[in-house]
């Protein structure tokens, strides 16, 4: 098994975000994301080495990172582990592929770093808002526009990026064809999905042609 030294990775890429796009388990890298004093949107692209959100918040810093949020497509809501000084209230599990929203007061960076997951990141999509990652199997999702159709014309007609500069999503919307707002994508970015309708993404017939393409 072909495997890279990860402190060698990191002082060659650092100031860039990287991923390596492969079959899983070839190889080793990282994504990362750089944070603000705020609220910030990440994802945990590669194997998730904490069991917990509690886990995460500790090892980004006591004091630092007092809150993360997952969203619930069912509640429409975000959902929050709180450090109440030491104490997670509302602590969940992490798994591979979930999307975080992380409250820091400092600027930070944070490494999802590690072995490739054994199976790519899928979602189960409802009607409403959904928050997605972009497996690191798919650059070629290039624009907002790409997910958007790939998802469904007329089934996915908003998708939005958190920025973290204004502290506000910031959206991509279906006019009929045209996409307004239309921004680039990059694999480990995580997204938030308004639909209309259910259903998985990306679904096995993208994953397996995907796969025999390469």
């Amino acid at each position: 098994m072909k495997r890279f030294i990860l402190p060698l990775l990191v002082l060659l890429f650092v100031g860039s975000l990287f991923a390596v796009e492969s079959d899983p388990s070839d190889v080793v890298g990282y994504v990362k994301y750089d944070l603000v004093a705020g609220n910030n949107m990440i994802a945990i692209p590669l194997d998730c080495p904490w069991g917990w959100a509690s886990d995460l918040g500790m090892e980004l810093g006591e004091g630092v990172v007092d809150q993360i949020s997952i969203w619930n497509p069912i509640a429409q809501a975000f959902e929050a582990a709180a450090d109440l000084g030491g104490f997670w209230d509302g602590d969940f599990e992490l798994e591979s592929g979930i999307v975080l929203m992380i409250n820091s007061y400092d600027p930070i960076t944070f490494y999802s770093l590690g072995d490739l997951p054994t199976a790519n990141a899928s979602y189960d999509i409802v009607a409403g808002n959904n928050t997605v990652m972009i497996p690191l199997n798919r650059s070629d999702l290039a624009w907002a526009s790409d997910l958007g159709m790939e998802m469904g014309e007329g089934i996915v007609d908003i998708i939005s990026v958190w920025n973290s500069t204004a502290q506000a999503f910031e959206a991509a919307a279906d006019l009929g064809g045209f996409w307004d707002g239309d921004f680039e994508l990059s694999i480990g970015q995580p997204l938030m999905v308004n639909s209309y309708d259910t259903f998985t993404w990306p679904n096995r017939s993208v994953s397996n042609s995907l796969r025999q393409s390469k």
